[in-house]
């Protein structure tokens, strides 16, 4: 894998002062939906389960690769990777680590119910899976699979003997002596919860809070803080208030006219480029289409009004009015330099009349009528990003209202294609661009685990070729030719619209240290006391 540049930036000096080193209370912007490492896979879950169950790899703070349940890794040939896992590892339980568990977990992954974000994306194609001795795993694929280390950093292992799978074997098509596949709501016991992570899990209260501890026995470095306590606190002004009076000591996502203010109090701000990009998806598949009035057909399924939507909207003026600078408009799904991205990627020029001639061209000279999905506190200032979009498209023929409200009724309600269009976001997991590609544009097939995440049902024959060719080439640097002819082909048909990639803030108060992620993710291990 080709290495990364430094993407993640702290634009602020770090506060001086001393910490308690006991307890760590956190403000989250956005609720993990579960415990379940498996169930979804979404930013604040992903964030989550990495305190408690970790990956055979993992990623740093520029989403480099690190090793983690496994000390190293290789591809024997083009269709077999070899994992030599650490020694004395132990679960928060006690109970030892060996490949065992990685099998069984392997097995466990495709038998989640209801699952908004499937992890069998990342477990498919599998041919064989030995282990020839407790800490060698030897994976044989159907395919070259150039990223499956890279997807090893999604998968948390879970212990094979609390839920009596000891003796599990894995099957390409079915594993055996599974013993109890735990369900999803199985992982809010702490007795359940066991991992081989820095942490973990106390309690747990939906809608309330996740209360770890420090796992005394870690392998790895041991995290500062005994305790840490994450609170869900999704509207923005409670969030910032809960900061300013010391019932957290750190929060996410702190609003951009909120800066000021924090900094005077005496609290500092960091801030780093993200992997998110904001997008707007659009039904290319239904007919009729939810949301649409004046349209005798579904007018998505045209190319050129996609484009026109997109040539409609003015992406410096949402960065600049919106989101006061703190967002950087893009021009394909990652920012550049992360692996796949073009470093000559523009964002599509802001042009209302070409926009409108489009309109016309395609049988739409007076437009027609437009709902506009979107959350109201799951990304920074989304309710505001959608509001500027709809006026944007309305003032090219396209009369746009909003539709926005909690993440979890609109995830929800995305899910069931209730939106012809939407407002949302996607943070890449393993930073290089077949990640989103896949996700997010690929037709969607529940086979190969492809636009698990294309709620529009985006398709186009000519991106799958050249995705799933990229994900089957070894050579990065051919690899990377596949996915800018990709993104290229994208761009072109507009399939998808990306609006602008986050640049994460954090606050938190003085005598703290954070280095932003690319990822967006919150560690609790990764905050330190200045000293």
């Amino acid at each position: 894998m080709k290495k990364l540049g430094t993407v993640a930036l702290a634009l602020l000096p770090l506060a001086a002062g001393a910490a308690s080193a006991q307890e760590l209370k956190i403000g989250v912007a956005s609720e993990a939906t579960s415990i379940d490492p498996h169930f979804h896979n979404v930013g604040q879950n992903n964030a989550l389960r990495r305190h408690i169950f970790e990956g055979l790899v993992t990623t740093d703070q520029n989403q480099k690769l690190v090793p983690a349940l496994a000390e190293s890794w290789k591809a024997v040939d083009d269709t077999t990777w070899e994992f030599k896992l650490r020694p004395n590892v132990k679960f928060s339980n006690g109970t030892p680590f060996t490949a065992t568990d990685f099998v069984y977990t392997l097995c466990r992954v495709p038998t989640v119910e209801n699952s908004p974000s499937s992890f069998t994306v990342f477990t498919r194609g599998f041919e064989t899976v030995e282990t020839p001795d407790p800490l060698t795993v030897r994976i044989k694929t159907t395919t070259p699979q150039p990223l499956l280390p890279t997807n090893m950093t999604t998968i948390g292992i879970l212990s094979a003997k609390v839920f009596g799978g000891e003796n599990v074997k894995w099957g390409k098509t079915a594993c055996e002596n599974l013993g109890t596949v735990p369900k999803s709501s199985d992982f809010n016991s702490p007795e359940k919860a066991i991992g081989t992570g820095a942490y973990r899990l106390v309690e747990y209260t939906r809608g309330t809070h996740v209360v770890l501890e420090r796992n005394e026995d870690y392998w790895g470095t041991k995290p500062e803080w005994k305790r840490v306590t994450m609170r869900p606190i999704t509207s923005a002004g409670p969030r910032v208030a809960a900061l300013l009076a010391g019932d957290v000591d750190l929060i996410e996502n702190p609003p951009i006219q909120d800066f000021a203010k924090i900094k005077e109090s005496g609290f500092t701000v960091a801030m780093g480029l993200s992997n998110r990009v904001i997008y707007i998806h659009l039904d290319s598949f239904a007919e009729p289409t939810p949301g649409v009035k004046g349209a005798e057909k579904n007018p998505f399924k045209d190319p050129r009004v996609r484009l026109a939507l997109s040539k409609s909207i003015n992406r410096e003026a949402i960065v600049e009015r919106i989101m006061g600078r703190v967002a950087q408009p893009a021009g394909e799904l990652l920012p550049h330099p992360l692996f796949g991205t073009r470093k000559d990627a523009k964002p599509v020029a802001f042009d209302p009349d070409g926009a409108k001639k489009l309109l016309a061209e395609a049988g739409y000279p007076n437009g027609f009528e437009l709902v506009l999905g979107s959350p109201n506190d799951r990304y920074i200032n989304d309710e505001k990003v959608a509001q500027a979009v709809a006026q944007m498209f309305t003032r090219i023929g396209v009369k746009t209202t909003v539709d926005s409200m909690t993440a979890s009724t609109f995830f929800g309600k995305r899910n069931k294609h209730e939106f012809s269009a939407y407002l949302a976001g996607w943070g890449a997991d393993s930073g290089e661009m077949s990640n989103p590609l896949t996700a997010l544009v690929m037709t969607p097939n529940k086979e190969t685990g492809a636009g698990n995440t294309n709620y529009g049902r985006y398709s186009n024959k000519e991106l799958d070729a050249l995705v799933t060719e990229a994900k089957s080439t070894i050579d990065d640097k051919k690899r990377e030719a596949l996915l800018h002819k990709a993104s290229d082909v994208l761009e072109k048909d507009a399939g998808i619209i990306p609006l602008h990639f986050e640049v994460t803030p954090w606050a938190f108060k003085k005598g703290l240290i954070y280095a932003p992620r690319v990822d967006q993710y919150t560690m609790a291990t990764e905050v330190k006391s200045s000293k």
